[in-house]
């Protein structure tokens, strides 16, 4: 729009910047801005201050987020802030009204907005009356006149156009209206002379209204196609009358006739069937070439190809399929015992539904995989489908059939895909499933993996029961936490925890070495690995609970030597302990020795997460002040624990006579790194109340010494979960002292037999023990008491552990 022509203003000879976007403001123009950009609100603020006048310039590429002055045209509008209003999304709100166009000369140097030292263009004089002045500026109008026509231009802009009578200003005008590219409108900012600039507009006009011409012809094809699409489906009709009078063979009883004998072949459940005949009949009724006859073919066809009695034949070899778990999975024990105890039942009882599984457990370990081994020792086909970020619930059960482009959920797809109604379904990443306004699918799962109910499972789309019992189901999960308990329960949960760097190289040296050289086109004989390489390859390359990584660095040696062979070197590849660094560079994870001298203050921890186990450096300090501060981005229930074992430290102080005043006259910091990975749970609360201890005594814990568990305000130690992942963790770190809960032992039972080996296990009940295991200064104040178990002084090591 354009407001009425203002006063002069003295316009400053320096001036901030604001960038536009796909946006060129001419004089005289006026219109609202919405600014987001700090750099822009900056500008806008100090123009505010100043004399309300700011520079408007466009930049080259709209994508750029924070432009330079690189990035400006060199030409731009000075504009007039008149109001501004901030906006309820911190957007700022602006009427600007464009004054006179400007150059840049320079910028300013300096933090902040940009400021630019710009020379105002002097306006030239207007030509004098001429012919082709007068016939330019008609010419201009009436094409505005035609385009507003075809509604490509504002109404009120013939009314402004008819009183203008400078050509320059009516360029303006005119381009401040049109729809044109950046670097038209531009081109147009830039050029002086008004009438060259009316020239460019005019030819600006004659190719919009071109397009616009173009615009009516395809709309008007468009409405003719319709109506001649109305007039093709009478003239079918009437087709087919006469084809009837002749005695020919009607298309639309073929198409139903053969629908009818899928149907038939399909051997469909008694509802299904009813509903599948019953839609036939509709369609037999319905126009061949309606929107709704269309809706049922699409059913029909689904109906019909769905394994309503199409079963696989189980295998119940329990040698062979042992057999074939061994081949593909090593370990993992647990798992193969409960497959060969579900073929054995299923060999006495044929008829027995199929188990619920969830195996839960870090990545890399082999879950997904492990569902493809069971199809394959059972002869069954294999489905998977992954839940991660699903969030609607017709993913699970369909959509009905009133919505376009309606489909099945994915359980019945799968059961497409599979052909058969007896496959292995596995449901990957069931922890991972979201809510939102179109429902919760795990909700809509209850039913799915609940073998009470979903032998009559109804999707939307079908509306008719389907038979799942039949289907052996197998979900996946890195933590049970995020799953709801009423889907939890119905669900079998077998645990794969991480593997022992023993467990790592038998799977390197058996399974993915030469996986790798088949994948890689490399011989057997081509790359020789030494048993020190695989060994370093785990301990120093390697730092997580499955074997996915280990894999990765496999692959990259194959590479290696693929280039090699590539290139005409056939030599034999030795990979050796000595040779691993120039393959794979530096060894990545160096395996932690104890220091010889230990801080007061600091104590070793063991947590779980849904990766493994993990060490974490519980660290405690004192500043001026008084309170807890907790850092370490620690959750609600680790917050929790910390103040529990700060009151108790600070109780305990008390009563063996000893001052708190490092605890209670000034502030305690206690810190877990790594500070940007979110840590929660109860398991640090006995090693947050050792390093209180350590820290108010003066008197620096075990180094060697890694400990977990629970504490309570009265310093008992009560078991936490994720032992042999902790074990497993502390032994990665080179910490081969480890306590634990005296109420753990039985998880111990757990803990792979090597590992007992090697390392020594504390069991305390209470604080007491703890700290006198902690502490090497035989003057610590711990004062062990009576326990009715193992005492932390007897400590074990073992497989009898």
């Amino acid at each position: 729009m354009v407001d009425e022509e203002l006063d002069p203003i003295q316009i400053p000879d320096e001036l901030p910047v604001i960038p536009l976007r796909q946006l060129v403001v001419f004089p005289y123009m006026a219109l609202p801005l919405f600014l987001g950009r700090e750099r822009s609100i900056e500008a806008m603020e100090d123009a505010l201050s100043n004399e309300r006048c700011v520079l408007l310039v466009a930049q080259r590429d709209p994508d750029t987020e924070e432009p330079e002055p690189d990035d400006l045209y060199p030409v731009g509008t000075v504009a007039m802030i008149m109001r501004s209003m901030r906006m309820p999304d911190a957007r700022i709100k602006i009427l600007i009204q464009g004054l006179a166009r400007a150059e840049i000369e320079n910028f300013s140097k300096g933090e902040g907005p940009l400021w630019a030292q710009v020379q105002t263009i002097q306006t030239p004089p207007e030509p004098n009356w001429s012919v082709e002045v007068e016939a330019m500026m008609r010419a201009v109008k009436t094409r505005v006149e035609e385009l507003l026509g075809l509604k490509n231009l504002p109404p009120e802009v013939l009314s402004v156009t008819s009183n203008v009578q400078e050509p320059g200003r009516l360029a303006d005008l005119v381009a401040s209206n049109l729809k044109l590219r950046l670097g038209d409108a531009q081109e147009i900012l830039e050029t002086r002379d008004p009438l060259m600039r009316l020239r460019r507009v005019d030819t600006l006009l004659r190719r919009e209204l071109e397009v616009a011409a173009m615009q009516v012809e395809i709309q008007t094809q468009a409405k003719e196609e319709l109506t001649r699409g109305q007039r093709e489906t009478y003239l079918r009709e009437q087709l087919r009358a006469i084809q009837g009078e002749l005695g020919e063979v009607d298309q639309r009883f073929e198409e139903v006739e053969e629908y009818r004998a899928k149907i038939e072949d399909a051997q469909l459940a008694p509802e299904a069937e009813t509903e599948a005949m019953r839609q036939l009949g509709r369609l037999e009724r319905m126009h061949p070439d309606g929107p709704e006859a269309q809706v049922v073919r699409g059913y029909l066809d689904w109906m019909c190809e769905l394994p309503w009695s199409v079963s696989s034949e189980d295998r119940l070899d329990l040698h062979n399929a042992q057999t074939i778990l061994d081949e593909d999975h090593a370990y993992l024990d647990k798992i193969k015992e409960r497959i060969l105890e579900y073929l054995g039942v299923r060999k006495l009882r044929p008829d027995s539904r199929g188990p619920i599984l969830c195996f839960v457990g870090p990545p890399g370990v082999g879950k997904t995989s492990l569902g493809r081994s069971i199809a394959r020792a059972m002869g069954r086909e294999f489905v998977r489908i992954s839940l991660g970020g699903v969030r609607d619930e017709a993913e699970i059960r369909g959509h009905r059939r009133t919505y376009v482009g309606a489909l099945p959920g994915r359980i019945i797809q799968g059961l497409r895909q599979a052909g058969t109604n007896n496959p292995v379904f596995m449901l990957d990443e069931i922890d991972k499933l979201g809510a939102d306004f179109r429902g919760d699918p795990s909700s809509a799962l209850l039913e799915v993996l609940d073998p009470e109910q979903n032998e009559k499972f109804s999707d939307h789309y079908l509306n008719t029961p389907f038979d799942l019992s039949r289907v052996f189901f197998i979900t996946t999960a890195n933590m049970l936490d995020t799953i709801p308990g009423p889907l939890r329960d119905r669900m079998e949960v077998i645990r794969l925890p991480g593997y022992t760097p023993e467990e790592k190289m038998e799977i390197a040296r058996a399974f993915q070495i030469p996986r790798q050289m088949e994948e890689h086109g490399l011989p057997a004989e081509r790359v020789h690995w030494s048993p020190a390489a695989v060994d370093d390859l785990v301990m120093h390359y390697t730092q997580e609970a499955g074997v996915r990584t280990l894999e990765r660095q496999i692959a990259a040696v194959c590479r290696k030597a693929a280039r090699r062979s590539a290139e005409g070197d056939t030599r034999t590849v030795h990979v050796t302990a000595k040779s691993l660094p120039g393959l794979l560079g530096p060894p990545r994870f160096l395996r932690e020795t104890p220091n010889q001298e230990a801080d007061p203050g600091v104590v070793n921890g063991l947590a779980w997460t849904e990766s493994g186990g993990e060490v974490l450096r519980v660290e405690v300090e004192t500043t001026s002040g008084r309170g807890l501060m907790l850092t370490g981005q620690l959750g609600d229930v680790m917050q929790e624990s910390a103040k529990t074992a700060h009151t108790w430290v600070r109780a305990h102080l008390a009563r063996e006579g000893l001052d708190d005043a490092p605890l209670s006259r000034r502030q305690v910091h206690i810190h877990v790194p790594a500070g940007g990975i979110p840590k929660d749970g109860p398991s640090a609360g006995v090693t947050m109340a050792t390093a209180l201890t350590s820290l108010a005594t003066g008197r620096p814990a075990r180094n060697d010494l890694a400990m977990t568990g629970e504490i309570s305000l009265r310093g008992k130690v009560l078991p936490v979960g994720g032992i042999r992942e902790k074990m497993l963790a502390a032994y990665r770190s080179g910490i081969r002292r480890v306590l634990i809960p005296e109420r753990n032992a039985p998880d111990l039972a757990e803990v792979p037999k090597e590992l007992k080996r090697k390392m020594e296990f504390i069991l305390a009940t209470n604080m007491e023990e703890v700290l006198a295991a902690a502490f090497t200064d035989p003057d610590a104040p711990t004062r062990p008491q009576p326990s009715k178990t193992r005492r932390s002084g007897s400590s074990f090591t073992g497989p009898g552990a």
